[in-house]
């Protein structure tokens, strides 16, 4: 499970994150939506531990972040929106220097790399180098990356961001199956299509603020709109209104 406890996040004058709360439970798969700047990115990364919150709290299975960084850690994956792969290497050792860190032994490791090499068919470019991989290719391997220690919890900003028709489609059956297996997603997407279709719940936050947390069903239901970008748009306009 991933918690977030009254998140707060200043950047000088910008109030970036304003008691940003939500949990995202196991066996979930729970969207994070909001426009461009609306503070997600800055929640993501408070939940992951790359940025520390002024004030609030990021638990990963009830460990802070914050404070228990290494446990907490090792309980979760993350896909970042840059994918950052070291270039010189191949994604065979991108995935392996991971797993490393995370204390996987080299012969566990060359199994996993394998298996997720296969879940992710990416075998016709494991032993190449990540220089020159297309958006796709760097997505699959910053993926089996977060996926290398078989984390509990993942935190995934944007996954299908450059990716094809069935790779997304792979996708989806994979995170389908880590659900049903009892595991936290927690996405961020642009992609309504792709929230409706996986998501049990939506947060929705704008200006730094949660305006929504419900099921898709709920918001579409609260709004009286017929789809879910329907309603995230009625959402962000009652929030534009009031303020």
């Amino acid at each position: 499970m991933i918690e977030a406890q009254g998140l707060d996040k200043r950047f000088g004058s910008v109030h970036a994150a304003q008691d940003v709360s939500f949990v995202a439970r196991d066996g979930e798969i729970t969207g994070l939506l909001g426009a461009n700047g609306a503070g997600k990115s800055t929640s993501l990364r408070m939940l992951y531990g790359v940025l520390t919150p002024d004030r609030g709290r990021a638990l990963v299975d009830g460990l802070d972040i914050a404070g228990e960084t290494s446990r907490a850690r090792a309980h979760l994956g993350v896909l970042p929106h840059a994918s950052g792969l070291y270039g010189n290497l191949t994604a065979r050792e991108n995935i392996a220097y991971f797993g490393a860190l995370h204390g996987l032994a080299p012969a566990a490791l060359e199994v996993r790399c394998n298996e997720l090499a296969a879940l992710l068919d990416m075998r016709d470019f494991l032993d190449r180098r990540a220089k020159g991989f297309s958006q796709g290719q760097r997505i699959k391997v910053a993926l089996a990356r977060a996926l290398v220690h078989d984390p509990r919890n993942l935190i995934l900003d944007e996954p299908t961001n450059g990716l094809d028709v069935m790779a997304i489609r792979s996708l989806r059956e994979m995170l389908a199956g880590l659900r049903a297996a009892g595991r936290c997603i927690l996405f961020s997407s642009h992609v309504m299509q792709e929230v409706a279709a996986l998501c049990d719940r939506v947060v929705v936050i704008g200006a730094g603020r949660v305006l929504a947390d419900a099921s898709p069903e709920e918001m579409r239901r609260q709004t009286g709109a017929a789809s879910l970008e329907g309603a995230f748009l009625q959402v962000l306009g009652s929030a534009d209104g009031v303020g």
